[in-house]
């Protein structure tokens, strides 16, 4: 087992030493100079609008294509009401990191014992795992649109990958994840382009197939697909490793709500696209292959430019949700394990952390390039995560409870307000998920 990592030795991306993590409360700057909010977002975004592009991953890019293709419309109204319920689930794990200086891990095992944060943990890396097939799932799928073999597509990118992150402090990374993350905006004005019909939307949302299995399936499959454990992991470790505190909160919710808003923009883009192409002619049709979805552009852009803005827009969604999805491992298991865990350490200060990253990558690209079904596979594995919910929010809402100290500690009103859209989320996601299983 490797040594306790003790925090206080690393250096945040400013250079600035880390907040220890003892359980003392931060203390908060006495005379911190004013600065204005859009000034300070500049300093401080980045791990939301990271953790919600990588959100929009290219297991939640197939899903929500799914969705178009098989009931056109209906599941819109889905991904709007999604959007405050995913800002109240992220603020909270931001609020836990600024306030505690602990990751979501190390806080369970702080407050709850050393079993249960295993236990957290464990759900961490099943989703972890299953979302690292559904990523080089897509990449997979995007170089067979051009002819390259899977081997050469999933082992360049995991190349790249390990580059990026063993040669770069977390500001690099995460401005490289920024960058690639970006392309995902191509889903957006190809559904502009599609001329989606207002009429048809109204009709599809009023007319909800309920009692349809497959319809509940994909119900839990996007419920799944836009709140993930390994978010919540995330977002806590990175906002403590870019160096912020209690102080920069504000700011950080900005970010947060942003980043919210802007993947479920994209999410209802490609479920628009897909819904005014593949589902308007072959309603209840099922997608077998990425390269399918591919062809839901080529009555919009046509083939060629079809087949290159997906593509660009699928490895943008796929290579940040890489990124984050191994990087939350790798901090995750570090924070029960305690080996060090900060990417101000390089590769040989810190072999766990960089290995653990590492060995993730090459697991989700043994299982992908084994030649299993990647549609069918990628909706299981939002399913999967809609299952892993109770867990998942449980243990979020209690940490705000308990964990938090008293001036940002989730009371009152507000409370009783987090805590029914937990159950109902829960709920809805098992409930949905079972249903679509078990029919």
């Amino acid at each position: 087992m490797p040594a306790e990592y003790d925090k206080s030795s690393a250096l945040s991306s400013t250079g600035t030493p880390q907040p220890q993590a003892s359980g003392e409360n931060p203390q908060v700057p006495a005379q911190a100079p004013r600065v204005t909010l859009w000034k300070m977002l500049l300093l401080v975004a980045g791990p939301g609008l990271v953790v919600m592009l990588a959100d929009t991953d290219a297991g939640s890019v197939i899903t929500a294509a799914q969705s178009g293709a098989q009931f056109g419309y209906s599941l819109l109204v889905l991904q709007l009401l999604l959007v405050p319920i995913l800002y109240i689930v992220q603020e909270l794990t931001v609020r836990l990191g600024l306030a505690t200086q602990k990751g979501h891990g190390e806080l369970i095992s702080a407050t709850f014992g050393k079993a249960w944060a295993w236990l957290s943990v464990s759900t961490l890396m099943a989703s972890c795992i299953g979302a690292l097939l559904t990523e080089f799932a897509g990449i997979e799928g995007v170089g067979q649109l051009f002819g390259i073999s899977p081997w050469i597509s999933v082992g360049m990118t995991i190349a790249f990958l390990v580059v990026v992150v063993g040669t770069g402090g977390y500001r690099q990374v995460e401005m490289v994840a920024l960058f690639i993350g970006l392309f995902e905006l191509a889903f957006i004005a190809v559904a502009v382009a599609a001329h989606p019909s207002a009429a048809a939307m109204i009709a599809a949302i009023r007319s909800q197939p309920i009692h349809n299995s497959a319809y509940l399936f994909l119900i839990a499959g996007n419920v799944g697909a836009v709140i993930m454990p390994w978010m919540v992991f995330y977002q806590q470790s990175a906002v403590i490793d870019k160096g912020l505190n209690i102080t920069h909160l504000k700011a950080a919710r900005l970010d947060t709500a942003v980043g919210a808003l802007i993947t479920q923009i994209i999410m209802a883009a490609v479920l628009i696209f897909t819904a005014a192409s593949i589902g308007s002619t072959h309603g209840h049709g099922s997608l077998n292959t990425v390269q399918q979805i591919a062809t839901a552009l080529t009555p919009i852009l046509g083939s060629a430019w079809g087949r290159v803005v997906f593509s660009l827009g699928m490895l943008g969604a796929a290579l940040v949700a890489t990124i984050v999805v191994s990087l939350t491992a790798a901090w995750g298991l570090g924070e029960v394990t305690g080996y060090k865990r900060s990417l101000a350490h390089r590769p040989f200060e810190a072999p766990w952390f960089y290995g653990v990253y590492s060995a993730c990558l090459l697991l989700g690209a043994g299982i992908v390039l084994s030649g299993v079904n990647l549609v069918r596979l990628t909706v299981a594995v939002e399913v999967m995560n809609a299952l892993l919910l109770p867990i998942v929010l449980g243990f979020l809402f209690l940490l705000a409870r308990k964990a938090l100290p008293d001036p940002w500690r989730l009371k009152g009103r507000y409370a009783w307000l987090v805590g029914f859209i937990v159950i109902l989320t829960s709920v809805v996601g098992v409930y949905a998920g079972i249903a679509g299983l078990w029919s």
